[in-house]
């Protein structure tokens, strides 16, 4: 993720309200969202560039099913670290972010190192992807993964009050 200083940018109840639209559907035009919160679409077009370059909106994505594209298997993956020295967890810290079957990645405390969600295919890819970030992998003394029965709630949004 870029480091850009989101201190910078103070935001005000408009860019608020142009955020919480924005998250529901980024691709409101600026037009809708311009009258939703009364302003021009320039002004819409003006903040939500500044926020772009001040790091508070970090990326525009498109948000994938992941059974619709065969990803059936949902794990959360406690991973504990054989220490905690920053170059120990630098180095985890740059494996965890370059897994392409690493959907999100946490740094945390309270005795877990990293928690992780992890999606695959089926049993046998979670497996070889389970040898490759941890078993083989002698920065991790071990790992605990739950297996998810069901994705009640995925929410990509940050609450904007």
């Amino acid at each position: 993720m870029d480091t850009k200083s989101h201190a910078a940018r103070a935001l005000d109840p408009f860019d608020r309200a142009i955020l919480r639209i924005i998250q529901r559907d980024n691709k409101t035009p600026q037009r809708a969202i311009a009258e939703a919160v009364n302003l021009s679409a320039a002004a819409v077009q003006r903040r939500i560039a500044a926020m772009e370059i001040a790091g508070v909106i970090v990326s525009n994505v498109a948000i994938v099913d992941p059974a619709s594209v065969s990803l059936t298997i949902t794990s959360i993956v406690e991973v504990f670290l054989r220490d905690e020295r920053s170059t120990t967890v630098d180095v985890a810290k740059a494996l965890f972010r370059s897994a392409p079957e690493v959907q999100q990645c946490y740094y945390v405390t309270g005795g877990t190192s990293f928690v992780l969600i992890v999606v695959t295919r089926d049993m046998r890819t979670y497996e070889a992807v389970t040898r490759r970030l941890f078993s083989e992998n002698d920065l991790v003394k071990s790992f605990r993964t739950l297996v998810a029965l069901d994705r009640v709630k995925t929410e990509t949004s940050v609450v904007i009050e």
